[in-house]
């Protein structure tokens, strides 16, 4: 069995017994730090499982700019590099603009690169995440969720990654650290493919998943080197042989480029697909391509949710059952590209379906949030077309504990019996 060993907390990051020899060259310290950790199951939270999925990525580049709760990534980050664990490029930029400004240059130039943000920080490099994408650069963002101001509070809410949901990237979401992990190693392999060449945001709750611990197990680097082998830009820049590219070349390019880059994104979900089962195979971790089912199998009102609040969101359909309810959830995994075929899947059997959205999309077609537009669209093709109605829960960083799960439970089951739903959107915990 895997020993398990504790992980230090961002507050007390300093150099420990058996630090790597200062005279050791990065390459060699790197090394045999990485293989006395991999294979191991260490204790750490979100923000640490990121660092640590970086750090066996082997990234070549990090550019940072602290906004919490992702700031403690970062900071562990630079300790690897300060301790010789990690041979990177370290670049603390003077704003989130300035962040991925550099995180596409290194990255244009071949560079296996590593960013992050979150809340407000995501919203202030709103500028280039269609440039990434478009000059299909693969760079990886780990983004914890907090929400806008106002009134940027602290804890999870989805509305500043779901702000970029139509910007090109791959966008999905992660409830434990393990999965946290795992997705980041996932990212890479899928947005690196040359199928794809999209970058990706690795997404997880601010507060519930980033600052609570949970068990990771770290791979051997023989895994490592089997699924993520070093990456190779096939047209990275180069002053040895130069290559012109971007996401704007020539006014001609405008429709077929648009064209190319939704037809990446479409080629994305096989290869999301074929990346996950490999990953299975080389980690002994199975995951869901794109839905996670809970209690499916006969379920006639199901929740569809993304991220933390979904473990809570268990126990509310465990009791459900244990009424009588036939309750079931399904989990979004990836948002973009959005599953479609999937969810219609995963709800064949659903009567009404209770949408929680921990975001907003403030006047929208149901007054709700930006999980609703997909959903309702994707459903509406579907043989079976169930009611659908949404609830505004977790808004401001807030928990959405048990007893609100259970209120939504009751409208769902009550849209069941009585043949329609009571209203397009709910606001959880201020309505009878």
């Amino acid at each position: 069995m895997a020993k398990t060993i504790p992980d230090p907390s961002e507050e007390t990051l300093v150099r420990t017994e058996g630090s790597p020899d200062l005279g050791m060259t990065p390459g060699l310290a790197h090394a045999q730090r990485l293989s006395e950790m991999a294979g191991q199951t260490m204790r750490m939270n979100g923000c640490s499982a990121s660092s640590h999925a970086a750090l066996f990525a082997d990234v070549d580049v990090v550019t940072a700019y602290p906004i919490r709760p992702y700031t403690a990534i970062m900071m562990n980050i630079a300790q690897f590099i300060a301790d010789g664990l990690l041979d990177a490029e370290y670049i603390h930029a003077d704003g989130e603009h300035s962040q991925l400004s550099a995180a596409l240059g290194a990255a244009s130039a071949g560079a296996r690169v590593f960013t992050g943000s979150s809340g407000v920080g995501v919203t202030y490099a709103y500028e280039m995440y269609s440039p990434i994408s478009g000059a299909r650069i693969p760079v990886q963002m780990a983004i914890a969720d907090r929400t806008l101001d106002p009134p940027g509070d602290f804890g999870s809410e989805h509305t500043d990654a779901l702000c970029t949901r139509d910007m090109g990237w791959l966008l999905g979401w992660a409830c434990t650290p393990q999965e946290v992990f795992d997705k980041h190693l996932l990212g890479f392999a899928i947005g690196e493919d040359p199928r794809c060449l999209l970058p990706q945001m690795i997404c997880q709750d601010g507060y519930f998943v980033s600052h609570i611990s949970g068990e990771v197990q770290l791979p051997t680097m023989e895994q490592m080197d089997t699924f993520l082998p070093p990456y190779k830009h096939p047209f990275a820049l180069d002053p040895r042989k130069p290559v012109s590219h971007g996401p704007q070349i020539h006014p001609q390019q405008g429709p077929p480029l648009q064209l190319e880059r939704a037809r990446s994104m479409e080629a994305a979900i096989p290869i999301i697909r074929e990346k996950t089962d490999e990953f299975a195979k080389v980690f002994g971790r199975e995951y869901p391509h794109f839905v996670e089912s809970y209690m499916l199998e006969d379920a006639e009102i199901v929740f569809v949710i993304q991220g933390a609040h979904s473990v809570t969101c268990m126990s509310a359909v465990k009791r459900a059952r244990e009424r009588g309810i036939k309750a079931g959830m399904a989990r979004l995994l990836w948002i973009r590209p959005f599953p479609t075929e999937d969810l219609q899947q995963a709800l064949g059997t659903a009567k009404v379906v209770g949408i929680v959205e921990t975001n907003l999309c403030m006047g929208g077609a149901s007054l709700a949030g930006a999980l609703t537009l997909d959903v309702t669209t994707a459903l509406y093709q579907a043989q079976n077309r169930p009611l659908v109605t949404s609830f505004m829960a977790g808004l401001g960083g807030e928990t959405i504990p048990l007893e609100e799960f259970a209120w939504m439970v009751d409208k769902l089951e009550a849209a069941k019996e009585n043949g329609h739903i009571e209203k397009a959107a709910h606001w959880v915990g201020f309505e009878e």
